[in-house]
């Protein structure tokens, strides 16, 4: 029997110190939702968990460039909508003033009509979406997907559509003040209607294939979460258990403690 070193004493501090160790990281777990709330608890795991959480942002991001690019070509077709409409009257104006027993004073109130709706698909041309011209030649390259094979982001070209086409300037610099100035204007409206059903129908394409990588992008973002979960993610049922254990620990440790330090004072008795 000594008194200065109390081995039971140590043994039960050292060990009461390791379930209080264990019953905080059971309790961190618990509290943030997380299996790996230290970089020692899965070295490897947050390795791959932080890569992850980086590909789903990329992914979201990516998706957010997709319904911006949708919107923008919703709000194109919106504008060719009413420039369809315009069109169609400037067509009808033309078949009108090519009737025989208009004077030219008729066609002249014509043409009046006419011209304000050459102007106003002109004034449409210049339209823009967050600075961003709408009805330009230039081919807009859309993010799609940021993770590929090699590295580099996917790109969709989205094809642009040019109101200041010949097709369309031919049309809205027309006149149909005389019955030959018309029968002119008519072809170039026709034309430039034919131009406009090809612009919508581009349009079209490009948002049902924006569409489809959108619907893409959210499954693949979906299952990367999924993926991540089951590395990060902590088992409430299971950590519970492991949480009640080691409360149960660190209290009968705690107990076995105070019994521990006790020890030695049963010297006394063979000092009496």
């Amino acid at each position: 029997m000594v008194i200065n070193t109390n081995i039971s004493a140590q043994s039960s501090a050292r060990l009461l110190a390791e379930s209080s160790s264990m019953l905080s990281r059971s309790l961190a777990r618990l509290s943030s939702g997380s299996k790996i709330t230290s970089p020692e608890d899965d070295a490897a795991g947050l390795a791959v968990s932080t890569r992850f959480d980086a590909q789903i942002n990329r992914t979201q991001a990516a998706r957010n460039n997709i319904g911006n690019a949708i919107s923008f070509s919703q709000t194109q077709d919106g504008f060719l909508q009413k420039v369809t409409k315009a069109l169609d009257r400037m067509s009808e104006l033309s078949i009108l003033a090519q009737d025989v027993t208009k004077t030219d004073t008729d066609r002249s109130l014509y043409n009046a009509e006419f011209s304000t709706l050459s102007t106003y698909i002109t004034n449409t041309a210049s339209k823009d979406f967050n600075g961003v011209s709408l009805h330009t030649a230039t081919a807009l390259s859309v993010t799609t997907d940021g993770d590929t094979a090699s590295g580099s982001a996917n790109a969709y070209s989205m094809s642009g559509i040019n109101l200041g086409a010949a097709a369309y300037t031919s049309a809205t610099g027309a006149s149909i003040t005389t019955t030959s100035a018309a029968s002119t204007a008519l072809t170039a409206v026709k034309s430039a209607i034919t131009q406009l059903a090809t612009d919508r129908s581009t349009i079209g394409a490009s948002i049902s294939r924006l569409s489809y990588t959108n619907e893409q992008l959210g499954v693949l973002k979906d299952n990367l979460g999924a993926a991540n979960s089951r590395r990060k993610d902590v088992d409430v049922a299971d950590e519970s258990t492991k949480f009640a254990k080691y409360n149960i620990l660190v209290q009968a440790g705690t107990a076995m403690l105070a019994q521990a330090n006790l020890t030695p004072q049963s010297a006394l008795r063979l000092l009496g």
